[in-house]
């Protein structure tokens, strides 16, 4: 029986890997359709989804497959947990880089407003963290992942300004009204993007050292307030 568990959870751990090799191709193409005006590019990455989901539905049939038939205890039963909550945020990530893809027609003649609140800067950064999230999980580094989370605060403090550099824009010209509401909605994919690598990195955590810090971020906040 421990033979047999052995053998799934190999394969379970190999299929996270795959997917989130997948994950953050798609992730890329995504941007690179973006910012290179690529609609057959960002048809590619469209079409690839289905691969993503795939993958999601094997690896959730096969934790509840080791579930069902064994009783895996200690690191094992982190794994499971783990990798359980990891597939869900890539798949979520998988969705998020489909909808930077069919979002790519809405900019094709405002690449400079996307410059001028220097988008592609806040891309490349969140691009970082998704590596090193999946990177983390690969390696079963706890110190890249916790190194991970603690980024996410930078991506946060981007999101706020490029935030009010779009409001900015549409102040000054009514006629970025429409291009500005679009990116809006791709700058807030591009944060959910860095949220969900973060939980990938806590999960990471839990399955190296057995430590759960989720929620972390809300404590902080609730640390830095006020005490009343």
């Amino acid at each position: 029986m421990y033979q047999y568990l052995e053998e799934e959870l190999d394969q379970l751990r190999t299929r996270i890997i795959k997917m989130g090799s997948l994950v953050e191709e798609q992730i890329e193409l995504a941007f690179k359709a973006l910012y290179e005006q690529n609609l057959e590019l960002a048809n590619i990455v469209i079409d690839r989804d289905d691969k993503v989901d795939k993958y999601d539905v094997k690896i959730d049939k096969q934790c509840q497959r080791i579930f069902a038939l064994t009783q895996p205890v200690a690191i094992d039963l982190r794994l499971i947990m783990s990798a359980m909550n990891i597939n869900n945020d890539l798949e979520r990530m998988g969705d998020i880089a489909v909808n930077i893809a069919e979002r790519v027609m809405n900019f094709i003649s405002y690449q400079d407003l996307l410059e001028r609140i220097e988008l592609p800067d806040m891309t490349k950064k969140v691009q970082s963290i998704v590596k090193g999230a999946i990177d983390s999980f690969v390696n079963n580094d706890a110190e890249m992942a916790a190194d991970i989370i603690k980024l996410d605060r930078v991506i946060d403090k981007a999101y706020e300004e490029t935030f009010d550099k779009l409001i900015h824009e549409m102040s000054e010209n009514k006629e970025l009204i429409k291009p500005c509401s679009h990116a809006i909605t791709l700058l807030k994919n591009i944060e959910r993007l860095a949220d969900h690598s973060t939980n990938i990195a806590e999960d990471v955590i839990f399955l190296v050292d057995a430590k759960i810090i989720k929620h972390r971020k809300s404590q902080d906040k609730d640390d830095d307030a006020p005490i009343s």
